[in-house]
């Protein structure tokens, strides 16, 4: 049986008032507002957040396409987050073969991804390479010391600057830049400190 950790939630385990399930959830309503088409979750997990794009946006998406690379996770996902609109796959989001396998999407998600990742231009790039011209790719991650420093967190490889975080995206043309402190999301104010950053780019 799955065991929820910092890194793999598991929400019919967790109280719904639990802190790190609301954070979740918040990143996924937040891109309900983008996704259309055909979109990418990856790095999907146990498929709730997939599941809830293809529930509330049926109407204007195609299908999705929920990627992971843990075969217990992806069972899980099949047996507890079925839905039509969703296809769960296992998948390396690093693997240069990647865009040639999964074709182009309108939209991509990739949540709390990119900090266990040590070959984070690989990821970018394959995410570049799978985004049609126009689409969107929402991405977040947990601020910290910076690439190649020492973390907290035993999962993640490091954790970006909000810095190193916005360099990230200056490929994919057009970004705009929201923050995350507990389930509310939005741009930067002045004088408040946000975890996690999170990143909705628009292809040229």
């Amino acid at each position: 049986m799955l065991k929820n950790t910092g890194e793999r939630i598991i929400p019919e385990e967790l109280p719904i008032t639990n802190g790190m399930l609301l954070e979740h959830l918040a990143r996924y309503y937040f891109a309900l507002y983008y996704a259309e088409g055909r979109v990418l979750d990856i790095a999907c997990g146990t498929g709730y957040g997939s599941k809830i794009m293809a529930k509330s946006k049926k109407t204007e998406i195609d299908e999705i396409i929920a990627v992971d690379i843990d075969e217990d996770t992806l069972k899980y996902a099949k047996q507890h987050h079925f839905h039509p609109l969703v296809q769960y796959m296992k998948a390396d989001a690093v693997h240069e073969n990647l865009p040639d396998e999964l074709g182009l999407f309108d939209v991509i998600t990739s949540f709390e991804t990119i900090e266990h990742l040590e070959t984070e231009n690989a990821f970018l790039n394959n995410l570049f390479k799978m985004l049609k011209p126009g689409g969107k790719l929402i991405l977040s991650t947990p601020f910290g010391a910076g690439r190649g420093k020492p973390t907290r967190e035993p999962f993640h490889i490091h954790q970006l600057t909000e810095e190193e975080f916005m360099e990230l995206f200056e490929p994919f043309g057009t970004t705009e830049y929201y923050y995350q402190r507990s389930v509310l999301i939005e741009p930067k104010r002045e004088g408040k400190h946000y975890p996690i950053g999170i990143a909705v780019c628009t292809k040229n």
